[in-house]
């Protein structure tokens, strides 16, 4: 049996509908996250889903309580072949964000696959129940085709709770770091650069959101007659925002920016261009930072994006000189940025400037870490080429999704090198009603992952060997 067996029955799986019957089975449970009062839902995703599923490909599997309660439950699972041999930690999640029934097209419903063309519409196609759905069915066929053995062992975690913010999955991966050790993550979320171009990201930016607030006195008071004797929040609000980022989008307090662009992250970003799809927005080439490629905007560089911002009473305005302001600020971040420091760093440069009563502090959601696997790792080049061999493509490699997800747990807690291998596109409509999966990039992705899974049986042990050198 042979690499290409193992590519062509992941082609044949798809061809004669076992992946859509296996995906439409899945989309059909409604497994929110954020509602909070889904939880025995939530559950019985890993435990009537995937517990089956895995149970069959020769996984002992045990679903792990979350240390945040009232939030969504853990599976972890391992298949152990042989002591030696490499160790693949393999991560999705099975929860979706709110259905949103209301917004979704005629014909079409979140707790549905619905087929239209290449496009296979229901709650979680894209994020997540498409992607590690696509990398299971990858895995039964090099068993198929291997004699029941992979090559590897290999280990599986599936959360119910990222699209609330991975709550307790830091405690979880301390707590159970030896049940989750293995020498590299190979994970699938967010979308590739387009939906023709095979993509490999090895990390994600940081996401730290914060406030800013005036509170100058009690009450409101009426601009004619005290209007140029009392500060404004709101033009103070503005121009605080003003020295932390100017018009043209450029960050203005050098700690809140990276000290430069690692050449290996500038060489893997060398030709990469942001791709334009269908409704997507133009981009605005003077925004940002100067003499960097939109590419390296997006994927190398710190932003700073204000979220909200709101004083007096925009939907009623009032003549009257507001006394309070407030904002909401994002910095998404690359490596080498400390979160801990923005705060600090906010209100010395508000203070340098006489802005001092302009409050920092941190927002309530979750703060997500910068991570980034140096590109130049033997795991990365191990992936490229086996995704080349498959495809006939030269995938695209992002030094790091632009977006955030919680790859930090593996990268910084558990300290291995990660490789993401996403199998959406960016105009899915991921968190959007009318969210979807391409059929033409999920038949592709199951064979691109069969092959990938063949090339660790075969080639894992000489990766390792690599990286130790």
């Amino acid at each position: 049996m042979s690499r290409q067996e193992a590519v062509a029955r992941a082609a044949t799986y798809f061809d004669r509908g076992d992946f859509r019957t296996d995906l439409a089975r899945r989309v059909a449970m409604p497994t929110e996250s954020q509602t909070g009062q889904s939880l025995d839902t939530l559950r019985a995703y890993l435990t009537d889903e995937i517990i089956p599923t895995v149970g069959k490909l020769g996984f002992a599997s045990r679903v792990v309580d979350n240390p945040a309660p009232g939030h969504g439950p853990f599976l972890i699972a391992e298949r152990h072949e042989a002591d030696g041999l490499p160790t693949v930690l393999l991560y999705g999640h099975g929860d979706v964000v709110f259905g949103q029934d209301a917004g979704w097209r005629e014909g079409l419903k979140p707790w549905a696959l619905v087929e239209e063309g290449d496009r296979w519409y229901g709650r979680g196609t894209a994020d997540n129940k498409g992607q590690h759905s696509i990398n299971l069915a990858a895995l039964e066929q090099v068993l198929a085709v291997r004699g029941g053995r992979l090559g590897f062992n290999c280990k599986l975690l599936i959360e119910m709770g990222e699209e609330a913010g991975s709550p307790g999955l830091r405690e979880m991966a301390r707590q159970e770091r030896a049940a989750l050790q293995a020498d590299v993550l190979i994970g699938s979320d967010g979308p590739r650069l387009s939906a023709v171009r095979p993509t490999v990201f090895l990390g994600s930016r940081g996401a730290f959101n914060f406030e800013l607030e005036v509170n100058l006195r009690a009450g409101g008071h009426h601009s004619g007659n005290w209007g140029g004797a009392l500060s404004n929040a709101g033009t103070l609000l503005a121009h605080a925002i003003a020295s932390l980022v100017d018009a043209k989008g450029r960050i203005l307090v050098d700690g809140l920016k990276p000290k430069e662009i690692p050449a290996s992250v500038r060489a893997a970003l060398d030709g990469i261009s942001l791709e334009q799809g269908m409704g997507d927005p133009d981009i605005d080439p003077d925004w940002g930072e100067p003499g960097l490629t939109p590419a390296e905007k997006v994927y190398a560089w710190n932003t700073l994006e204000v979220l909200a911002f709101v004083t007096g009473a925009p939907d009623k305005p009032a003549n009257a000189v507001p006394p309070s302001a407030k904002a909401t600020l994002q910095l998404r971040f690359v490596v080498g940025t400390d979160p801990e420091t923005v705060i600090p760093l906010v209100e010395a440069h508000l203070a340098a400037r006489g802005l001092g009563m302009v409050k920092a502090r941190p927002a309530r959601s979750a703060t997500f870490e910068a991570t980034r696997l140096d590109p130049s790792d033997p795991w990365v080049d191990w992936a490229l080429a086996s995704i080349a061999r498959t495809t006939g493509k030269t995938p695209a490699l992002l030094p790091n999704l632009g977006g955030s997800l919680p790859n930090d747990v593996f990268a910084l807690i558990l300290g291995m090198p990660t490789v993401w291998v996403p199998h959406s596109y960016p105009a899915c409509s991921q968190h959007a009603p009318n969210e979807h999966l391409l059929a033409s990039v999920a038949r592709e992705a199951l064979q691109l992952m069969a092959g990938l899974f063949y090339d660790l049986g075969e080639e894992g042990g000489a990766v390792l060997q690599a990286r130790a050198a």
